[in-house]
């Protein structure tokens, strides 16, 4: 008996073992990859300041067709709002979309009416989602499953791929091309069955105090294109950010009131 529990005692034991080991292995190249996501989420988030700028957003279909919508952003990283106020076209104009928290309100000056969105919402009928505007935050939102070095155009990239820890994402994969300044310079978008749904190129970048803003993003949408001489074109959405400032401003920007203040200054 006491030889038959020493030898149980013993398979357990490198049971164990043999279990943690993978572990070991794993736990530190993963801890670094989490690290730099922290890295990633720290240069791009204004938790310090106030952040607003104005952002056109070009939207062009497969074949052609060209929208552009141009809006004003601002933004309160450390208390997760913002309020982005809607100047063209002429047809949305005073339109609002605002954000407190887990809430996200679209307002319509027409109705003057808030009715509640989505953050997986595409921002007025574009490729950019509503969540694009969030603050950064892939560190708290995913783990990093694998990584990789990479070569995109003159970049040296780690190349992330993620999975989501919550459902509070729009996407619950995520593939990151991140260069050696720790900027990400390409996003692609996933759904849980592994069907790619977004690409996102980030080109360049515009310093703001201490952080970094994009100058332009350009999305791809993989579901909405049409075979044009042969080729897949896909929709194709534009946006362009100019003129931040990292001004304080009055909480009161970040509400419903000032929405509705906003419009009826425009009567």
């Amino acid at each position: 008996m006491y030889n038959r529990e020493k030898k149980i005692s013993l398979l357990l034991t490198f049971a164990i073992i043999f279990l943690s080991f993978p572990l070991l292995v794993f736990a530190t190249p993963n801890s670094e990859h989490m690290n730099l996501l922290r890295k990633v989420d720290y240069l791009v988030n204004f938790t310090e300041h106030d952040l607003s700028a104005e952002y056109t957003i070009q939207r062009r279909d497969p074949g052609g067709a060209v929208s552009t919508t141009v809006a004003t952003m601002f933004r309160r990283d450390r208390t997760d709002q913002f309020l982005i106020l809607i100047l063209e076209p002429l047809s949305d104009r005073g339109k609002g979309y605002l954000k407190q928290g887990d809430n996200l309100w679209l307002y319509d000056p027409v109705s003057r009416s808030f009715t509640f969105t989505s953050a997986r919402e595409r921002f007025q009928n574009s490729s950019a989602r509503n969540s694009d505007f969030n603050r950064s935050s892939y560190s708290e939102d995913y783990t990093v499953v694998s990584a990789r070095s990479e070569r995109l155009g003159t970049f040296n990239c780690t190349v992330l791929d993620l999975q989501a820890v919550n459902t509070r994402v729009s996407f619950p994969r995520v593939r990151l091309w991140v260069c050696e300044n720790n900027l990400v310079r390409q996003i692609q978008d996933f759904s849980l069955s592994g069907q790619l749904m977004r690409t996102t190129a980030i080109p360049t970048y515009q310093r703001v105090g201490d952080k970094w803003l994009p100058v332009t993003m350009v999305i791809l949408d993989h579901l909405v294109f049409q075979n044009i001489g042969g080729r897949r074109e896909y929709e194709r959405t534009t946006i362009t950010i100019r003129d931040p400032s990292l001004q304080t401003l009055p909480n009161s920007v970040y509400t419903k009131e000032y929405l509705e203040r906003v419009n009826e200054r425009r009567r």
